[in-house]
């Protein structure tokens, strides 16, 4: 990872000691997302339960059946109420808590996601106890996500956003060194057979 890659990572890390609320993680395809987000997944304390979804095309009650599986969460088989789930999600969410164990929400390519799921997202927030929220959601996405968080119908969902990292391009030392890197994990031989198979049609 580059020193921007690290610094993001280490602010995520330290936002999971936090309670509740959203945060976001942008930026164009290709500048490293999915890799913070690996690393994230590799460095989550012990007392986290952490559910992930990598495709958010989904209906809310697709979303909340995702969350509910990821996190071992018993829902009525065949349920399409979204009640009955947001209740199962409430009763583990409590129970973690009593336990001394917290709950996150990682979404990856979340650009993709629906006014509706968006806003359901944004009404999982509001589980909580006297105190604080039970659920902490991560979203990370392409910068249409930022411009959809514009929206009027957003709003409320924009203003619980309590951090935002942006991750830019690689300068070209970082660039030397991820195409170096990336040369050695696919070892010499390999990356020079791909060179000279490319260089064999010129």
């Amino acid at each position: 990872m580059s020193g921007g890659h690290k610094e993001v990572l280490a602010h995520l890390i330290y936002g999971l000691s936090t309670h509740g609320g959203f945060v976001l993680l942008t930026g164009e395809v290709g500048t490293g997302k999915t890799t913070i987000c690996r690393c994230l997944l590799e460095q989550i304390p012990q007392n986290i339960d952490v559910a992930f979804i990598m495709n958010p095309k989904l209906t809310v009650e697709e979303l909340l059946a995702t969350i509910c599986e990821d996190l071992g969460i018993i829902y009525p088989e065949g349920n399409k109420s979204i009640k009955v789930f947001v209740d199962c999600i409430n009763k583990f969410l409590l129970d973690s808590h009593a336990k001394g164990r917290k709950t996150v929400l990682i979404i990856e390519e979340a650009q993709n996601l629906s006014p509706d799921v968006l806003e359901q997202l944004r009404l999982l927030t509001n589980l909580e106890t006297s105190q604080l929220k039970l659920l902490q959601i991560i979203m990370v996405g392409q910068p249409e996500l930022l411009t959809m968080l514009e929206r009027a119908d957003l709003r409320q969902l924009a203003q619980r956003i309590t951090a935002r990292y942006h991750i830019g391009s690689l300068s070209k030392k970082e660039i030397a060194a991820y195409v170096t890197q990336r040369l050695s994990v696919a070892g010499k031989g390999t990356a020079w057979s791909i060179c000279r198979g490319k260089g064999q049609g010129r």
